[in-house]
């Protein structure tokens, strides 16, 4: 009942995770589609998914004025501009076309982004309720499922282009929930920003980053890494994206439990070690099977570290400084888009993808030291709003 009152209370923003999560499930499973049309190798590939990181990083300071100035509009434009960036790279069949489109992509999804988590987050200070966790669920059940239906229509020899203009359809049928969303919360005055902490900021910001970055890594490479190292088919390799979104959408509802009964840095530590070890599994596998099984326990570990780890920023800091944290957290985090495309390229054309992913898993224990500086700090007293 707390998770479907949560989604109720959210459906607004909550429909715009859904639409995040249908594109990004689809583009997941078409990963080896994209590469092979190309005709690239991995680590170009990977640098050509850099356009998309190219266009999100300057949304965390457009994404503001773009919410002011469209206000209730804001939230159902967005969405329309991600649904017809992503035309350009289901066309694309050359690398400067396909890297071209992807930057409009990482722009669109920004905007998205930032103004469907701000709306959750204003909701949330409105009802005094955690929503987080509820809405990233969302997000990570439309993902899998879209994984696993383009499993589907990829063995069928759907064109791509059919299927993301699917998904432009649902959005489309999407615009007017989204357009019920609530106005933008008033600007926080510049005295107020100045004397944001910044310990909350970095730490948290660190550890969404690495949540993300571990997302972004296993989400796009993990269809090519069944389908290439193990040997699966399309329908196969698709099945990897598919576990690692079902999977973080129980464990996002479960969080959503696990945040009135334990502290966060408590549900960080033991999602950071669970996904470790989940990815390293997936690393080692010698058969799809239990590769499946590996994606599966990263997806349950990692679905929380990024959404609590933003609420905690929000904790940490006085009420009106709540949704100045969570945006300079999101700066931080989102640097992952830069660092995920180049390091996964790289260490799979030098050293294969069981190093790489194998690399992951490393980089999720590296969560543990901020986790417990922030609980060490935990207990010290949040500043007094001005």
């Amino acid at each position: 009942m707390s998770i479907r009152s949560a989604l109720f209370l959210t459906r607004a923003p909550g429909a715009a995770f859904l639409v995040m999560g249908l594109y990004w499930g689809v583009f997941a499973a078409h990963v080896p589609v994209f590469r092979d049309r190309l005709g690239v190798e991995d680590a170009t590939f990977g640098l050509l998914l850099l356009g998309s990181s190219v266009g999100l990083i300057p949304t965390m300071w457009l994404a503001p004025l773009f919410d002011r100035a469209l206000r209730r509009a804001a939230l159902p434009v967005a969405a329309g501009l991600l649904a017809l960036a992503w035309v350009t790279p289901a066309l694309a069949t050359t690398p400067l076309v396909f890297a071209s489109g992807m930057v409009g992509v990482g722009l669109a999804s920004g905007l998205c982004d930032v103004v469907m988590n701000a709306r959750v987050s204003q909701i949330e200070a409105q009802s005094g309720r955690s929503l987080m966790n509820a809405n990233h669920g969302l997000f990570s059940l439309a993902y899998g499922l879209a994984a696993l239906a383009s499993g589907v229509t990829r063995e069928a020899g759907l064109p791509m282009l059919a299927v993301f203009g699917g998904m432009g359809a649902v959005t489309l049928l999407l615009l007017p929930l989204l357009s019920r969303a609530p106005a933008p919360a008033v600007v926080p005055e510049e005295g107020a920003a100045a004397r944001l902490p910044l310990w909350p900021v970095v730490l948290c910001g660190l550890i969404v980053m690495i949540a993300f970055l571990s997302e972004a890594t296993v989400e796009s490479w993990s269809a090519l890494h069944i389908e290439r190292t193990l040997g699966g088919g399309a329908a196969q390799g698709a099945l990897g994206p598919a576990l690692l979104g079902l999977t973080m959408t129980l464990g996002r509802f479960g969080g959503q439990a696990l945040a009135e009964r334990l502290s966060e840095t408590a549900v960080i530590r033991m999602a950071a070690l669970v996904s470790a070890l989940g990815t390293a599994l997936a690393a080692m596998a010698p058969v799809p099977m239990v590769a499946y099984l590996g994606f599966a326990i990263t997806g349950l570990g990692i679905s929380v570290i990024g959404p609590m780890g933003l609420a905690l920023a929000g904790r940490m800091v006085a009420a009106h400084q709540r949704a100045q944290a969570i945006a300079r957290v999101a700066v931080i985090a989102f640097c992952a888009f830069l660092i995920a495309p180049v390091l996964m390229g790289g260490l799979s054309q030098a050293l294969g993808l069981r190093a790489a992913f194998g690399a992951v898993a490393l980089l999720l224990l590296m969560i543990l030291p901020p986790v417990m500086a922030l609980r060490r700090r935990a207990a010290a007293p949040v500043a007094a709003p001005a």
